[in-house]
């Protein structure tokens, strides 16, 4: 009699237990189109800045229904461009003292966590990996659903410290008498991801 009370215990206990547990849901796969999509840079100076584009390799986005629930994408680090084509600082910002290229000719960005924000817009925070090191960071997106069935996902400041990935030239915090060659350590980004299914 008391084997059975157990045995009826532990089956109540599973039940209840499944009962709370979240069904798993199938993800739909979007495929990003990088020749669609961007990404645009910012770095700062005391003196002044920069800005280019990076391109993107791949990327996928999944979603639940219409709700953003995970993705991804790789960026080619061997295509930075500086928006006014100075040969000399896209060739020092693919060198060891920046990203590095030679060796970590791709960067990757993975969503570990969305939550909710207004109308179409979601809080993404996920693993970016530069030069090898990962960072988790944290950024709003916007995510708009398009006639021809494809979706776009917006992301227009995406804010970076380079030290954590350790990009250390010129950084105040790392080299105090530095003056005013200073470069801020972070910097921004701007993403444009538009995946078909």
């Amino acid at each position: 009699m008391k084997l059975k009370i157990t045995s009826f215990a532990l089956l109540l206990i599973a039940a209840v237990s499944s009962a709370f547990i979240a069904p798993a849901f199938k993800a739909t796969s979007y495929k990003v189109d990088p020749a669609k999509s961007s990404l645009t840079w910012v770095g700062k100076k005391l003196t002044g800045g920069h800005n280019g584009t990076i391109a993107l390799q791949s990327g996928t986005l999944l979603f639940d229904g219409k709700k953003l629930a995970g993705g991804n994408f790789a960026i080619n680090m061997a295509t930075i461009k500086d928006a006014e084509g100075n040969a000399k600082l896209e060739g020092h910002l693919k060198a060891d003292d920046f990203f590095g290229v030679d060796k970590f000719a791709t960067s990757s960005f993975v969503i570990k966590k969305i939550s909710r924000g207004t109308d179409n817009t979601v809080n993404v925070t996920g693993d970016l990996t530069i030069k090898g090191i990962t960072n988790a960071i944290s950024f709003p997106a916007a995510v708009t659903w398009n006639a021809d069935g494809s979706v776009t996902a917006t992301a227009t400041k995406i804010v970076v410290d380079r030290t954590k990935y350790g990009i250390k030239f010129r950084s105040k915090g790392v080299f105090p008498d530095v003056g005013d060659k200073m470069i801020y350590d972070d910097f921004e980004l701007a993403i444009k991801l538009v995946a078909t299914k």
